[in-house]
């Protein structure tokens, strides 16, 4: 069983859909590759960004309830959601998200590198990490960034946690990352990979209560599977080590297996095939409804219920 080779994808959840829309496409400048709904509660958009195809390590994804509640952030949770830019990039982002009047925090320094902070519409915390070694796996060019600015993909995440070692434990043991550095209660890990989305930091936050999920809540963090055989390898090891691991789901562009990491944060593995393209060509990606098989008799009720979306 090969080490996990980073992230995949991302999923939070979100409150207006064409504000979600407005923010990640038009100022972030990432294509909205896949618009589906949520196969849980289908009266709910269920919207995927990333590069030009939707690459593993670009794929941030939402689901958003327009009543949905701010969500508060605690520990057993992801904390913040971080991009990679390359190092000539943020006077360009500062410049940016100042001209749609996105606020952005003084750039800091961490672990060497700087760091952009800001939030999106419904206040989840996102970073742009300059990471020279980053690179676009398909770069988009119908949208608003040039190429030499455009984010990378994913650097990573960062966790927020009671007790950071049982974390780091399994992430070093069944799931095949290194410990890199650490700066304070911030354990930085890496997946063995020049892969995008390789970085997974441990915030260590004792004495701080569980959030509340809500708008501005990251749902969870799925790592990258580079088939179905190494998906199995991975959900019996991780059953070995006594976490409750489900059945693989069918989610139509990934299968996927869930569990719950030891502070708490759900953790997903979804494989890279078959990917977004199976059913609908580069060119169109993004434009159509698509459903799956099982909701198809159901497409003229969902499009009614579902707002109109301008891209």
């Amino acid at each position: 069983m090969q080490p996990i080779s980073g992230v995949h994808h991302i999923t939070a959840i979100a409150s207006d859909p064409q504000t979600n829309v407005d923010f990640y496409h038009n100022v972030l400048g990432q294509r909205l590759v896949k618009t589906t709904v949520n196969f849980d509660d289908p009266g709910t958009y269920h919207l995927y960004y990333g590069d030009e195809t939707g690459s593993p390590g670009t794929i941030m994804t939402f689901f958003p309830w327009p009543h949905a509640r701010r969500g508060v952030v605690g520990n057993g949770e992801i904390g913040a959601v971080a991009y990679a830019i390359g190092a000539g990039s943020v006077g360009y982002w500062r410049a940016r998200l100042d001209q749609y009047d996105v606020h952005t925090g003084e750039v800091e320094t961490r672990f060497g590198a700087e760091v952009i902070t800001l939030r999106d519409p419904d206040g989840m915390a996102l970073e742009l990490v300059v990471d020279d070694t980053a690179r676009t796996p398909r770069f988009w060019g119908g949208g608003p960034v040039p190429e030499e600015h455009a984010l990378r993909g994913f650097f990573g995440v960062t966790l927020f946690e009671s007790r950071a070692q049982p974390t780091g434990q399994l992430l070093t043991g069944q799931m095949g990352y290194q410990l890199v550095n650490r700066e304070g209660d911030r354990w930085r890990y890496r997946a063995d990979s020049s892969a995008g989305g390789g970085y997974v930091e441990v915030l260590e936050r004792p004495g701080i209560g569980f959030g509340r999920m809500g708008a501005g809540s990251v749902h969870h963090v799925a790592f990258r599977a580079r088939d179905d055989a190494e998906e199995l390898a991975y959900q019996s090891a991780i059953r070995a080590a006594g976490f409750d691991v489900t059945p693989v789901r069918d989610r139509q562009y990934f299968h996927s297996i869930y569990w719950r990491e030891p502070g708490g944060v759900l953790f997903e593995i979804a494989t890279d095939p078959p990917g977004f393209t199976w059913d609908e060509s580069v060119e169109a990606l993004g434009t159509g409804l698509k459903l799956p098989p099982w909701l198809e008799n159901r497409r003229s009720e969902l499009q009614q219920v579902l707002p109109v979306l301008k891209v």
